[in-house]
């Protein structure tokens, strides 16, 4: 190779570590933009608050605000009336646990004066441990419009917390973070019934826990009344994208129907899965029924055949999820109590369902080809 050859290499492995040098600059650019507009949103809106703004300035306020900053700022997006409003609203709803109710009785003007003093001690005091608090909170890391869908649809900050950090973790889009919040993530995730304590070291039981949801929103599917679990099965593959995200992140999809020798027999796992996150195989069973006891010991055979069969030494144990129509608790948690493999139990929703005999009501090919010929 020559100097040429060489010079050549040497510039084209330089130019690849500055494009990604200046795409990392370019992330960080956006993430401190991003930081500094909620931090200009989140001190407007304290404004408005703490002067009482609307109070002074009556009713058409966030008019007369929205005019006088387009105004000065015609190039710069974010002044409109709702946004203003948001900015009002988004302080609020992340202090409303601090805020401080203030009522002034009956009293000479002097006795106001000194209430109003004591009234604006306090709230800066507040407003000073407030921001102390949320200077890097997490609230500050995600962008505007994500906080808009979450503020004005979570009925709790611990909610509303939840959305943000799941956001933060998982990179979602704000299309994807919608979808989460229709399907109400924050009530299901954690809900299903498991022995993962019993079964599992601390920390993975713990995460296991987060992970599974129940229950689980099938509505992406449409199936027949009286439908059996191979048609769930190929329903779930075939649309195997939304099924991942229903799951939710991590689970990396094996395949179905996947092959396991136990003994002398070849035996067939409904679905098979990894999770980035507990580095562990997921051994999934659907059922198309309700619960019986008999099934966690068929989901334990599994699970113990992809420990012995496929585990490596730097994978976490497996745990195995029944995803059932419906469950009795109780007799999902003596189902828990009678296996020593960690197992998890949750149902499905699904609202997609057409009468049993729909397919025979509808037209075959010959049928519709023979309509076409009459036409003719």
């Amino acid at each position: 190779m020559n100097k040429l050859e060489n010079n050549n290499n040497d510039y084209r492995q330089w130019l690849i570590d500055l494009k990604t040098k200046i795409r990392q600059s370019q992330i960080k650019a956006a993430v401190r933009v991003n930081e500094e507009l909620l931090r200009l949103y989140w001190d407007m809106g304290q404004d408005i608050v703490v002067r009482q703004m609307e109070a002074t300035w009556g009713s058409k306020f966030f008019e007369k605000l929205s005019k006088d900053l387009r105004s000065e700022f015609p190039y710069m997006k974010g002044f409109s009336v709702t946004n203003l409003k948001y900015s009002k609203y988004f302080y609020q709803f992340y202090t409303q646990d601090v805020s401080i109710q203030h009522q002034i009785g009956d009293t000479n003007r002097h006795q106001i004066g000194d209430n109003l003093q004591r009234f604006d001690n306090e709230q800066s005091a507040i407003r000073q441990q407030v921001v102390d608090e949320l200077q890097t909170h997490p609230i500050f890391q995600i962008p505007w419009g994500h906080h808009t869908l979450i503020f004005t649809r979570c009925k709790s900050v611990q909610e509303a917390l939840f959305y943000v950090q799941k956001t933060i973790e998982n990179g979602w889009s704000r299309a994807v973070l919608d979808h989460f919040m229709d399907a109400n993530l924050y009530a299901k995730q954690g809900k299903a019934l498991t022995n993962f304590s019993r079964h599992l070291p601390d920390v993975q039981s713990d995460l296991a826990n987060q992970i599974l949801k129940d229950p689980y929103n099938f509505d992406f599917i449409t199936l027949t009344d009286g439908y059996r679990e191979r048609e769930l099965e190929d329903a779930l593959t075939t649309n195997i994208t939304k099924f991942l995200i229903e799951l939710g992140q991590g689970f990396a999809y094996l395949g179905r129907q996947v092959p396991v020798k136990i003994g002398k027999k070849e035996l067939f796992i409904d679905l098979l899965f990894y999770h980035t996150e507990l580095r562990c195989f997921v051994v999934v069973e659907l059922k198309a029924n309700e619960l019986e006891l008999e099934h966690t010991g068929k989901l334990g055979g599994y699970v113990a055949a992809v420990n012995h069969q496929r585990k490596k030494e730097t994978d976490n144990p497996t745990i195995g999820l029944i995803i059932c129509k419906n469950k009795d608790d109780v007799i999902a948690q003596y189902a828990l109590e009678s296996t020593n493999q960690p197992i998890g139990i949750s149902e499905y929703k699904l609202s997609n369902l057409l009468p049993e005999n729909y397919k025979s009501s509808l037209p075959s090919i010959e049928e519709i080809e023979e309509g076409l010929k009459k036409v003719n």
